[in-house]
């Protein structure tokens, strides 16, 4: 006797994640009629990954103990203050007063617990009232934070590249501390002249601050320089730090070398004498000729080592011949303590580049803002900003750490996030429609199964709530000992 069986053998695979959107088709046009609800949403549903980020790390906690509160009390405290104008910076608004259009957010109300947020003439009265000591209580702040979030993302790098580099920041009407100076955009026009510096590794903001729109001074670099190791995570052991010409002072030489840092600061003002029969040519195919030299400028103390490229410049019959054979050439000199062919040295500066883009990003956030014409508000405003930026970095650190973990798709959007600019981050992380609902006395988030990027928010908002259950590095045993302990 035969058996039938059925042919179809095949199961089905499991599904991962949401179900495709099955609802059925809208029809809206200009007769849709419209309404109000009475439910609380929120544009700004990613504004949950931020809140667990900070509970995770404590960082009311690091900022109770760092921070240097300012004489004018306000009713939320200090840390809500704060918080607020970081969440404001966050969301991607770049002035006080923009915070008449999140006054009602479901969101921001939740977390501080309020019906409405404080009018914005709140928080421009405490930022009126900021100074340097909050500023540079507020780089504490960043330095902490830094170690913690270094710590979750298991990261522990020995040796870092730091990029140093300055910028200009146009100002209109009376503005303290604003002078004529370097500016090619605005030539003529006052403006500050802060300086910024970066971690290439994690493209993350180090140390900075804002300045006079004066030319940096070898006292200002020196000093500069000396305070980096204050605010190095505790597992960095050598640091190779790059720097333009404005930079290249005798000053600025001995601060790094007294630091125990490696150097590549490009030359502007000296004129180094090389061995004309030590030009060697490492790319046979391209027409750039590199050298080293010893050197001891004007004032210098003792010699230090400089390198070159000079490139051939492309001849053209039609012109008059040139006087010296130093005219055929274009040259490139750096100061520098490191050892190895001055192509290499050369090859390794030219990674700074991307500074600019850093730099650029950084006053797209806010750096170009300027709240106050007190040069003291917009001193603790600029680090308020680098704080902003720095946590969109962790944020974007332990996104991708979230796709890696949990998130069984291979093609996450999430995936590839720490590439992606602060512009993009915002589109995938935070702007996400949320609706608070009120259920079993509790407030829940609810967030829409139509959307694309709702699973990728669970998987990462799942990945927070594990990490805060589970045991802090700092805590427990540190993958490598903490600079600042709090």
């Amino acid at each position: 006797m035969v058996k039938r069986q059925k042919n179809i053998t095949n199961k089905g695979g499991i599904r991962k994640g949401f179900c495709k959107n099955r609802a059925k088709a809208s029809k809206i046009n200009a007769s849709t009629p419209y309404e109000t609800c009475t439910e609380q949403l929120s544009p700004f549903g990613g504004l949950l990954a931020l809140i667990k980020f900070f509970d995770l790390v404590n960082f009311h906690k690091i900022f109770d103990s760092a921070y240097q509160p300012t004489t004018r009390q306000p009713r939320l405290g200090h840390y809500s203050m704060m918080v607020g104008i970081l969440m404001l910076l966050f969301i991607g608004f770049n002035r006080i007063w923009h915070f008449v259009y999140i006054r009602l957010d479901a969101m921001l109300c939740g977390f501080f617990n309020l019906s409405r947020l404080p009018a914005a003439s709140t928080f421009w009265r405490y930022v009126d009232n900021l100074g340097i000591n909050q500023a540079n209580s507020l780089l504490k702040v960043i330095s902490i934070l830094r170690e913690r979030a270094w710590q979750l993302c298991d990261l522990q790098y020995a040796q870092i590249r730091i990029n140093i580099d300055t910028t200009v920041k146009t100002v209109y009407g009376n503005q303290q501390g604003a002078r004529k100076g370097h500016n090619p955009k605005h030539p003529g026009k006052e403006g500050f002249r802060p300086i910024l510096c970066f971690i290439e590794e994690t493209r993350e903001y180090l140390l900075g601050k804002l300045r006079k729109g004066t030319t940096v001074t070898g006292k200002e670099t020196a000093d500069f320089i000396a305070d980096i190791s204050d605010h190095l995570p505790g597992c960095v052991q050598h640091v190779v730090l790059r720097a333009d010409g404005e930079f290249l002072c005798w000053q600025s030489v001995k601060a790094s070398i007294e630091a125990g840092f490696k150097f590549i600061i490009a030359n502007r003002r000296c004129t180094p004498v090389f061995d004309p029969d030590s030009w060697y040519r490492p790319f046979k195919r391209k027409a750039i000729e590199y050298n080293s030299c010893f050197y001891q400028p004007i004032d210098w103390d003792h010699p230090c080592r400089f390198v070159v490229m000079r490139i051939l410049q492309p001849s053209n019959q039609a012109q008059q011949c040139v006087l010296f054979e130093d005219d055929k050439y274009t040259y490139r000199i750096f100061c520098t303590n490191l050892a190895g062919a001055a192509h290499q040295i050369i090859a390794d500066y030219d990674k700074r580049a991307d500074v600019e883009n850093l730099v650029g990003e950084a006053k797209r956030e806010g750096l170009d803002m300027i709240p106050s014409a007190k040069f003291k508000n917009n001193y603790a405003f600029f680090q308020i900003v680098m704080l902003a930026y720095n946590i969109w970095r962790y944020m974007k650190m332990i996104a991708q750490h979230s796709v890696a973990d949990s998130c069984p798709s291979s093609d996450s959007i999430l995936k590839g996030i720490m590439t992606n600019t602060v512009r993009i981050a915002r589109l995938k992380l935070l702007f996400i429609a949320a609706k608070v609902v009120h259920h079993s006395n509790r407030d829940r988030i609810k967030y829409s199964i139509h959307d694309s990027r709702t699973p990728e928010m669970i998987y990462l908002l799942q990945f927070l709530d594990k990490a805060r259950c589970s045991p802090r590095p700092w805590h427990t045993q540190p993958i490598w000992s903490p600079r600042f302990a709090i």
